[in-house]
C-alpha cells in the first residue's frame, strides 16, 4: 500500500520543504481563481433562467441592468478582502475576522457558512463541468454521475499530491479558459459591429407593449447571478499558502482576480445580451456553449472553448481544496472541529481536509444527481452569509482601532460591503428557500451546535488531564509504584499463548494465566498440555455456559483469587497471530478486538498485545513436512 501510495501522490516531504510549497502569484492566481473565473460561466445562464420565462425579449436588456449592480457588488467585495489580508495575513478569512470582532458564534457562523459554500463549490463546479461536456456531446446524459465522481478521484489525487503539485497539474486550463473567453469576447463584438453579422431572433411569447418587468423578479434575477461572485473571498482564506511577501503577493492574486471576474462575466452578459440565445430548459445545452456557437460555428475554437470550459469548471472545484482544508485547520487548532483536520499529511498538504472535503462533496452530487441548478440555490446563501460577517467583522474593527491610518475609507468600503452582502443575503435565502436554500438555513446551526459539543468535549479532556506545577513538583513517581497482576487469556497452549506468557514474566512475578471453557473436551487439552509446561504459573479455567468470555474474565479480575487488591494494576496481555493476507482475517473470530474494547473501559486495567507473525500458507505447510 505504500508503494502504490507513492506512486500516485508522491513520498513524504520534510517539514523543511514547506516554504517551497508556497505558490507565487503566477501559480496561485489560476488556483485560486478558478472558482470565481469559471462562475462566469454559468451566472449569465441563471440570470436568464428567472427573466426569459416572465419577461421574453426584454430579458437581454435587463440583464445587463443586473450585471452592473453584480459589478459593482464585485468592485466592493474585492477592496474589501483586500483589507482583510492585510489585517489577517494567517488564513481563516470569514471566521477568523469574525470571531475575534463579532464574537465567536459569529465566528463559527461564517466558519460554518464558508464550510458549507467549499463543499458546494466543489459539487456545483464538477457538476457543472460534467454539463459542459454533456452539451458537446449529448450522449453521454446517462453518464453523469460516474463522471463526477471520476473528476472527484482526479481533484483528490491531485491535491493529496501537495499544493506546489496540484498548482503545476491544475493551473493552465484556468489561463487557457480566461484567454478563450477573451478571445470570444473579442471577435462576437467584432463580428456584429464590424462583420455585419446579424443574430437570429429568439422564439419569444410577445410582451404587451410598455411592459416593464417588477422589481422582485429583478432581486430574484440578481441573487441568481450573484454566484458570478462566489470564490473572490479565496484569496483571503488562503494567505498562508502564499511565498514572502505573503500579504504583497496575495492582495495582487486577488486584484488580478477581480479584474479577470470583472472582463468575462462583463463580456458574456453584453455577447448575451447582443446574441438574444435562450437557455435550454432541459439544460443539456448551456448558454455558453450557445454563444460559443453563435460566434465560432462548429469548428476548432468551439471545441476548444468547450473543453477548457469543462475543464475549469471541474478545476473550480480546486479552489476549495486550496480553502477548506486550510479552514478546518484554523477551526480545528481552536478546538472547535477534531483536531486530525489540524495536522498536516506526508506531502505537507491538510491531507485530512482534502478527504473529508471529496467525501462529503461526492454525497451532494450523487444526492442531487449532479444538477447545477438544483446545487445552486444551496450555493450563494453560505458564501454570502461569510461575505457579509466578514464585511461587517472588518467594520467594527476600524471603529475600534482609531488610531488606524484611513480609518473612515476602510470602514466605509467595509460597511457598504456588509450592507450590500447582507441585502443579498436576504433576497438569496428568499428567493431560493423553496428551492432547497432552506437545507443550509437548516445544517449551518447544526454545525455550530457539532463545534460547540467539539470545544467543549476537549475543554472537558483538558481539565480532567490538567497538573499543575506544584502539583507535578510534589509527585514522586518512585515512591508510589503500582503491584501490577499480569493475566494472560488463553485459548490454548500454542507458540503464541506461550510467546505471551514469555513477556508476562518480564513486566510482573504476578502472572495468571486464563483459559475459558465452553466444553470439557477442550478444557481437559488444555490442562494436559499445561501439565507439560515447567512453570509455576498458575492455571485459571472458568466454564461459561453462555459461551460469553469477557464476562468470566472480568469475574477472575474482581475476584481475590490472584490476590488482588484495589490501588493494584492489571495488566491483560492479548495473545495475537498475524496472518499473511489481508483476507485471512475473514476467516477468524477477532475476539482480541471485543476483549480490549471492554477492558479499556476499566482504569486500573491495561491490555497490551503480542504479536506473532505467521508465515504464508503455503510455505508454512512446506516448512513443517519437511
Amino acid at each position: 500500500m505504500s508503494k502504490v501510495k507513492n506512486i500516485f501522490i508522491g513520498p513524504p516531504l520534510k517539514n523543511e520543504s514547506l516554504q517551497d510549497e508556497k505558490l507565487s502569484v503566477f501559480w496561485g492566481l489560476p488556483i485560486l481563481a478558478s472558482d470565481a473565473v469559471s462562475s462566469v460561466a454559468y451566472a449569465a445562464e441563471e440570470i436568464l433562467l428567472v427573466l426569459v420565462p416572465v419577461i421574453g425579449i426584454l430579458s437581454y436588456s435587463n440583464l445587463t441592468k443586473v450585471s452592473l449592480a453584480i459589478v459593482l457588488l464585485l468592485v466592493f467585495l474585492i477592496l474589501s478582502y483586500k483589507q482583510t489580508i492585510a489585517s489577517y495575513p494567517n488564513g481563516g478569512g470569514a471566521y477568523i475576522v469574525a470571531k475575534d470582532n463579532l464574537g465567536v458564534v459569529s465566528g463559527l457562523t461564517a466558519g460554518a457558512a464558508l464550510s458549507v459554500g467549499y463543499i458546494l463549490t466543489v459539487a456545483v463546479s464538477i457538476s457543472s463541468g460534467t454539463a459542459a461536456i454533456i452539451s458537446a456531446f449529448p450522449h453521454l446524459a446517462g453518464l453523469r454521475i460516474p463522471i463526477c465522481i471520476f473528476f472527484l478521484l482526479i481533484l483528490l489525487i491531485g491535491n493529496l499530491r501537495g499544493i506546489r503539485e496540484s498548482a503545476k497539474i491544475f493551473s493552465i486550463p484556468t489561463y487557457a479558459f480566461t484567454l478563450a473567453i477573451i478571445i470570444m469576447i473579442i471577435w462576437g463584438f467584432i463580428k456584429v459591429y464590424f462583420m455585419g453579422y446579424v443574430p437570429p431572433q429568439p422564439q419569444l411569447p410577445s410582451i404587451p407593449e410598455g411592459m416593464q418587468p417588477s422589481i422582485l423578479l429583478l432581486l430574484i434575477a440578481f441573487s441568481s447571478g450573484c454566484s458570478a461572485l462566489t470564490g473572490v473571498e479565496a484569496v483571503s482564506n488562503a494567505v498562508p499558502n502564499f511565498k514572502e511577501p505573503t500579504i504583497k503577493n496575495s492582495q495582487r492574486t486577488l486584484m488580478l482576480l477581480g479584474l479577470i471576474v470583472f472582463i468575462c462575466f462583463s463580456g458574456i452578459s453584453l455577447l448575451a445580451n447582443m446574441y438574444h440565445v435562450v437557455p435550454d430548459k432541459t439544460q443539456t445545452v448551456t448558454v455558453l456553449s450557445m454563444i460559443a456557437s453563435e460566434i465560432f460555428g462548429s469548428g476548432l475554437m468551439y471545441y476548444f472553448l468547450q473543453a477548457m470550459t469543462a475543464l475549469i469548471l471541474v478545476l473550480a472545484a480546486n479552489t476549495a481544496y486550496s480553502g477548506f482544508p486550510l479552514l478546518i485547520s484554523v477551526m480545528a487548532k481552536d478546538g472547535y472541529a477534531p483536531r486530525q483536520l489540524a495536522l498536516r499529511g506526508d506531502r505537507l498538504s491538510y491531507s485530512n481536509g482534502i478527504v473529508l472535503l471529496t467525501a462529503l462533496s461526492a454525497i451532494l452530487i450523487i444526492v442531487f444527481g449532479g444538477d447545477t441548478h438544483r446545487l445552486i440555490p444551496l450555493y450563494a446563501v453560505g458564501v454570502f452569509l461569510s461575505f457579509t460577517l466578514s464585511q461587517s467583522g472588518m467594520f467594527i474593527k476600524w471603529l475600534k482601532h482609531k488610531e488606524e491610518n484611513n480609518r473612515n475609507i476602510k470602514a466605509f468600503i467595509n460597511g457598504t460591503g456588509a450592507f450590500i452582502t447582507a441585502v443579498a443575503v436576504i433576497i438569496i435565502g428568499w428567493a431560493k428557500f423553496s428551492q432547497g436554500a432552506w437545507l443550509v438555513v437548516v445544517v449551518i446551526p447544526i454545525i455550530i451546535l457539532i463545534c460547540f459539543k467539539i470545544k467543549q468535549h476537549y475543554t472537558a479532556v483538558a481539565l480532567q488531564l490538567k497538573r499543575t506545577d506544584d502539583e507535578l513538583t510534589a509527585i514522586d513517581i518512585d515512591k508510589d509504584k503500582y503491584i501490577n497482576h499480569v493475566i494472560v487469556p488463553i485459548a490454548s497452549v500454542n507458540k503464541a499463548s506461550l510467546r505471551a506468557l514469555r513477556y508476562a514474566r518480564t513486566i510482573s512475578n504476578r502472572v495468571t494465566a486464563f483459559h475459558v471453557s465452553i466444553n470439557e473436551e477442550d478444557s481437559e487439552k488444555v490442562r494436559k498440555r499445561w501439565a507439560l509446561l515447567d512453570t509455576d504459573i498458575k492455571l485459571y479455567i472458568r466454564y461459561s455456559p453462555y459461551r460469553k468470555i469477557i464476562e468470566p474474565l472480568l469475574e477472575l479480575v474482581e475476584s481475590e483469587e490472584h490476590e488482588y487488591k484495589k490501588g493494584d494494576m492489571i495488566t491483560v496481555v492479548l495473545p495475537k497471530f498475524n496472518v499473511s493476507s489481508l483476507w485471512h482475517n475473514l476467516l477468524h473470530n477477532h475476539t482480541r478486538f471485543f476483549l480490549e474494547n471492554k477492558l479499556l473501559k476499566y482504569k486500573h486495567i491495561v491490555v497490551a498485545t503480542m504479536p506473532l507473525q505467521l508465515k504464508d500458507d503455503e510455505l508454512a505447510i512446506e516448512r513443517y513436512q519437511k
